[in-house]
């Protein structure tokens, strides 16, 4: 699994150019990520990655169509939104959380 980074690259992925958010991922992380970003309008295509080794499990690689779009910015921005209406965190982007904590940080 892919942890935030701060570069994202452009792959055709379905015939459309899109910014590539994860790739080499297990089925379930891509569906995953996928009903996260279009609850935030995002256009969403998903490929499965060519395999080297027929041995080798199904991986799959997770673009959006806005070229712009960086989910490190938008997560830190807290503009990425779940469908609660709450914000994503790094923790829960990760799958560290299976919750929804509002701060990552403590106020006194």
């Amino acid at each position: 699994m892919s942890k935030l980074a701060g570069k994202y690259g452009t792959e055709e992925i379905q015939g459309v150019r899109c910014r590539v958010i994860e790739s080499g991922l297990m089925k379930e992380r891509a569906e995953f990520l996928k009903e996260i970003l279009e609850v935030n309008k995002l256009e969403v295509k998903i490929e499965a990655d060519k395999k080297k080794d027929e041995s080798a499990p199904d991986t799959f690689k997770i673009g959006v169509t806005d070229l712009i779009f960086n989910p490190t910015i938008a997560i830190y921005e807290r503009s990425l939104k779940h469908k609660s209406g709450k914000s994503i965190t790094p923790e829960f982007w990760n799958q560290d959380a299976a919750e929804l904590k509002p701060y990552y940080w403590t106020r006194h």
